[in-house]
């Protein structure tokens, strides 16, 4: 089980000058749970982030008070990519959720090694249903079953924890092979009337008489 502390936010205390202790805003909701406002260490936050990502549940102690919650949303800011603000979701252990799971691909596809084309990765995570306890952290997805370029990986193929179902439909691609497309050199077209032109100035030019001098 992931684990976390977090501390009630004053919201009085400006962002910036939060962020500056080592810690970063933050909320919880959900469940029944009023929104709350709460910052976290920015070390924690990101090794439990690393680890759990954001479809494992991950304990949250608030003091005296635990509760279960995903990483929902985390904004990131676009120049460093460190997270600036998290979204926790508070849920039941005891009731389904639908949440969507990353997809990890592995293997090696002949049809790919054999150059005969391109992996596509129509898909990178499928929505599933389960108890919190039961959500994976990933699904993985074999590719050596793609060893020619009709071949095709489908959502139908992914095996599945016990106590999980699929959301996304069934029928869905996740992954196939493109056949290679190879690079022909244009060659610009050659403007013949151009030429033309140039050859008979050239002939004009050689068939003019010599100028007489004077004598």
């Amino acid at each position: 089980m992931f684990a976390i502390k977090a501390k009630k936010r004053d919201e009085s205390v400006k962002i910036d000058a939060l962020r500056k202790t080592g810690e970063i805003p933050a909320v919880f909701y959900g469940a029944g749970q009023t929104t709350t406002s709460i910052s976290v260490s920015i070390v924690d936050f990101k090794k439990v982030w690393r680890d759990a990502g954001e479809s494992s549940t991950v304990k949250m102690s608030l003091g005296d008070k635990d509760v279960d919650v995903l990483i929902h949303e985390v904004q990131v800011n676009p120049v460093t990519d460190e997270p600036i603000h998290v979204d926790f979701l508070v849920v039941d252990m005891n009731k389904k959720i639908q949440v969507n799971i990353p997809l990890e691909f592995t293997g090696v596809s002949n049809a790919v090694k054999g150059g005969l084309g391109n992996l596509v990765k129509v898909l990178h995570e499928v929505e599933v249903e389960a108890l919190p306890k039961d959500l994976p952290h990933n699904l993985v997805v074999d590719i050596s079953k793609l060893e020619t370029i009709e071949d095709q990986i489908f959502v139908s193929d992914i095996k599945l924890p016990s106590g999980v179902t699929l959301i996304t439909d069934s029928g869905d691609v996740v992954a196939s092979i493109v056949a290679q497309v190879e690079e022909k050199e244009e060659v610009a077209p050659v403007d013949l009337s151009s030429i033309e032109v140039e050859k008979k100035g050239k002939k004009e030019e050689e068939g003019a008489e010599a100028p007489v001098e004077e004598k």
